[in-house]
């Protein structure tokens, strides 16, 4: 494994959330950000997650990013990465449009641009990767598979829009009683689907044994295991399996308007003791395994770039003993931690093993 690291050395950003102007450089470790809630510092780690998701962290529209009476926003950084040096961002709100630049080039499509800064980010929030229902679930796995392969990605997107498709024609056949335009989305669905399945499948496989590891390491006493869950996953022809299952349950589906078949439906189960993690976990165990799979999630992405991901910590120890918070750190740091951003209320709430990162504060959106 390479111990390369990217390193961000500079971030500006233009009119996004509440900052109208930061120019930031970051030392080679990181920075520790300072400030009380409303302020900005999960604003920060946002603006660098969004070169490398293009999107909000937090799911918000990118035109509620941009700063209340601006016209657009605007991120650019300079990184040393395996490919991208320079990677900018930018969001018109007249038209929305969004345009993203590699090292001064203007990506024709956002999946080109799509991961240019690895980095992972650790959040409370991320409590509902456990708790939260199977979309969460669905949508960590796919973030972490199109961050690590171009063919799940664009797999991702051809079966999303494939969907989309077949939903429109279900919908068309309940009201002319001819299904032939949604049968002509099946085959496609099907062959897009069965990738995305079986890279599931695939993914999980190889993860599970290090993430009842991982929850164990961290503290927790009990057996945690990680399995996917889906009928059509199970047959040995997936692909035949699931056009199938779209076939017999067309009917069905154009009564209810949507498609009931396929990886959308699928939900990646977590249990501890045999026992459902959402239903039956507390609070600590659900945060300890949600903890897990973003290490997961950074440990996919250091192995298919060949480099570890900028460190996003948005105050993610706030609701952990010491002990535990320690003991992340140390699975972190033997797992090659790369450059780390920490973003915490109090300086007193900084770990002991990341006090020696540079300190800077944030209030109303600037940061001193």
């Amino acid at each position: 494994m390479s111990t390369s690291k990217v390193w961000l050395r500079r971030l500006s950003a233009r009119d996004f959330r509440n900052f109208e102007k930061l120019d930031l450089a970051i030392p080679e470790s990181g920075l520790a950000i300072i400030g009380e809630n409303g302020q900005g510092k999960t604003n920060l780690l946002e603006s660098i997650y969004y070169l490398q998701v293009l999107r909000s962290v937090r799911g918000a529209r990118d035109q509620d990013l941009v700063r209340f009476g601006a016209k657009g926003f605007h991120i650019s950084a300079t990184c040393a990465t395996d490919s991208a040096h320079e990677i900018s961002a930018g969001f018109e709100t007249n038209g929305r449009k969004k345009k993203v630049t590699i090292d001064g080039a203007v990506a024709s499509k956002l999946s080109e641009a799509f991961g240019s800064l690895p980095s992972v980010m650790f959040s409370p929030r991320d409590i509902q990767l456990v708790a939260g229902g199977p979309g969460e679930r669905r949508r960590f796995l796919d973030l972490v598979l199109a961050l690590s392969s171009r063919k799940y990605l664009s797999a991702l997107q051809h079966y999303r829009a494939a969907l989309a498709r077949r939903n429109a024609a279900l919908r068309e056949a309940a009201r002319t009683g001819d299904d032939g335009a949604a049968a002509v989305w099946e085959p496609p669905l099907a062959e897009y689907g069965a990738t995305l399945i079986c890279f599931r499948v695939d993914w999980v496989r190889q993860r599970a044994n290090e993430f009842s590891r991982l929850t164990s390491a961290i503290g927790e006493p009990g057996t945690s295991l990680m399995s996917y869950s889906s009928s059509i996953a199970k047959e040995s022809d997936v692909r035949g399996a699931l056009e199938n299952a779209l076939a017999r349950h067309r009917r069905h589906d154009i009564r209810r308007g949507m498609t009931h078949s396929g990886p959308h439906r699928d939900d990646l189960s977590l249990t501890l003791d045999h026992r459902d993690l959402r239903l039956f976990g507390s609070a600590g165990q659900q945060r300890t395994a949600a903890i897990a799979l973003r290490m997961l999630e950074g440990d996919t992405i250091r192995e298919s770039r060949g480099i570890a991901p900028v460190l996003l910590l948005d105050d993610p120890f706030s609701e952990l003993d010491l002990k535990r918070s320690a003991r992340i750190l140390d699975l972190l740091r033997g797992s090659g931690m790369g450059q780390t951003v920490l973003a915490v209320p109090r300086a007193s709430d900084i770990p002991p093993e990341l006090t020696g990162l540079e300190r800077r504060t944030v209030h109303a959106g600037l940061i001193e």
